[in-house]
């Protein structure tokens, strides 16, 4: 009894809480909220420390929740589930690489707003996510032991060993990394032989910004290039030389930073009506990777951001599109 009226008491500042969180804009302060559990956590655990400090982390965690799809992606590539996670601001979401892996996963909103009142009541044993800020880490951290992640784009084979040490499961990223660099080694091989030096560009087009952007060597895509010895064009280079961060805006007049031998497209959900009023302009057609038929569109939701499933899910897309043609 005294637990359940705990949890009660728990779940009225938070609840309470949620409508600051919704008017401020993350805006809050986490003070008031009960330093109580929701879900008692046992004895036997591990501390870990990371960019905002140290949590004890359960040994055998069973229900965890994240903040972020991609914290998601590699929590099923070490072969666990979640029991929620939120979904993407922008970019497509992860399903179509996670098809059958994250039935039942309960949604927990937006990335930039997660519903707190459902992750009181779903009572994690632990919480993990990208990017959060000091406010929101001690907040979670009220709630159930929280790790924040360190993530770059480039960087995202540390991050992968990161989430593994968490959830003791270092050999199954070990052998994931394994078997990738054996399968960008195999293509690497038959690119130099069939393509030779190719030029591509990774383009994205968003849903409500009146422009596109070409992805640089700091994108996650670009990377994978970089490792099958492929490259974006040599005038993306030029324009994105000492750029600290991973893409560069094109205007309709500067498509020509688009030319390339081969163009991969990620639209974003909606922005088809964006990407038309490139398609339309007499510029865009004038490019010679339009008129030779190789510009392709892939999905946002694992060309942009994310990890090893998303690494191969892009292996997947070049090798069907440029080597399977």
């Amino acid at each position: 009894m005294i637990r359940k009226w705990v949890y009660h008491i728990k779940l009225f500042f938070i609840v309470t809480l949620v409508a600051i969180f919704s008017k401020g804009c993350y805006g809050f302060s986490p003070e008031n909220i009960s330093s109580s559990k929701a879900n008692l956590i046992t004895s036997e655990c591990r501390i870990i420390k990371h960019e905002l400090g140290e949590s004890c982390i359960p040994t055998n965690p069973q229900s965890i929740i994240v903040t972020d799809q991609e914290s998601l992606e590699i929590l099923v590539a070490l072969g666990l589930k979640p029991i929620a996670a939120t979904t993407s601001n922008r970019v497509g979401n992860k399903a179509p690489i996670l098809k059958g892996k994250i039935d039942e996963v309960i949604d927990l909103g937006k990335e930039s707003q997660p519903n707190l009142e459902k992750i009181v009541k779903l009572r994690p044993d632990l919480i993990v996510g990208f990017s959060f800020s000091p406010q929101n880490y001690q907040l979670f951290s009220k709630i159930a032991p929280t790790v924040a992640i360190d993530y770059t784009e480039t960087g995202w084979k540390k991050t992968l060993f990161q989430v593994a040490n968490i959830v003791d499961k270092t050999e199954k990223a070990e052998k994931l990394l394994e078997e990738y660099q054996q399968r960008i080694e195999n293509l690497r091989l038959k690119f130099a032989q069939k393509l030779g030096d190719t030029e591509i560009s990774v383009m994205r087009f968003y849903t409500t910004l009146q422009f596109t952007q070409f992805l640089n060597q700091l994108s996650f895509p670009v990377s994978i290039l970089e490792e099958l010895k492929l490259s974006i064009p040599l005038a993306q280079r030029q324009v994105s030389s000492g750029a600290d961060v991973s893409y560069n805006n094109v205007s309709l007049e500067r498509v020509d930073l688009l030319e390339a031998d081969a163009m991969f497209i990620a639209l974003d959900p909606g922005s088809e009506e964006n990407f038309q009023k490139y398609q339309n302009n007499p510029l865009w057609q004038k490019l010679n990777v339009v008129k030779n038929n190789r510009v392709y569109f892939v999905d946002s939701g694992y060309w942009i951001f994310g990890n090893i499933l998303s690494a191969n899910a892009i292996l997947d897309d070049i090798y069907k599109y440029l080597l399977n043609q």
